[in-house]
């Protein structure tokens, strides 16, 4: 691991832990990286240094902290149990939206500022395309969230990624967000399943994983990182 765990104050007050992770080499502009369901994992801790690798200064918050402080579970029933908890019952969805506009608040200053999010995290990055503040694009991983989402148009780019083989997001979802045609919306769908990008889980495909990141970076780039 190359970034560090730190504390930042959230707007409500609270003290959140969040990885943080310096670009290498020039910085093309910051990253909020947001987690999937099983905290601020080593997976996730990995994702954020290798967007710093591409020169971007990388904030991921551990958005469970306040209930569930240090929160990182594997893939198992029992972690994904809590995992489910944590955020369908006992996390306020609107917090996790706080925590990162804080985090895009953060970086801004320095440069243009992307959001990527994972399951979870995944429809937290359609919801900042379509109501934060100082997002210049985002990309989304198969977030369950968004097919019911899909009338809130984008105010800025945003791409979003999907799996044909996601038994939680049923393809019809996905269709509909397609058929909403938003100019700001691309949505592409892998040959694979739910966590495609993950080589932790066993639905993990690397073709369509490095695909996925390539147009994601792709993204960036094209508007302003």
């Amino acid at each position: 691991m190359t970034g560090t765990m730190e504390t930042m104050t959230m707007s409500d007050g609270a003290t959140v832990a969040v990885y943080h992770a310096q670009p290498t080499g020039e910085r093309r502009g910051g990253v909020v990286l947001v987690q999937e369901i099983f905290g601020v994992t080593d997976h996730i801790r990995d994702l954020c240094d290798e967007y710093a690798a591409d020169g971007y200064e990388v904030l991921a918050p551990a958005l469970f902290d306040r209930e569930h402080p240090g929160f990182e579970a594997d893939y198992s029933g029992e972690g994904l149990a809590r995992g489910v908890e944590l955020a369908r019952q006992l996390h306020p969805f609107e917090l996790s939206m706080k925590d990162v506009q804080t985090c895009i608040d953060t970086l801004a200053p320095a440069g243009p500022v992307f959001v990527v999010g994972y399951c979870y995290g995944g429809s937290v990055a359609w919801f900042a395309s379509t109501k934060l503040h100082g997002v210049a694009a985002a990309s989304g991983y198969y977030g369950s969230m968004i097919p019911a989402a899909a009338d809130e148009e984008p105010k800025v780019p945003v791409i979003l990624h999907f799996g044909r083989h996601d038994h939680g997001i049923p393809m019809e979802g996905v269709e509909q967000v397609i058929a909403k045609d938003w100019p700001n919306a691309t949505v592409y769908v892998y040959e694979a399943g739910h966590g495609f990008n993950s080589d932790r889980r066993k639905d993990y495909h690397e073709p369509s994983a490095d695909l996925a990141k390539q147009r994601t970076l792709d993204l960036f780039r094209a508007n302003g990182g």
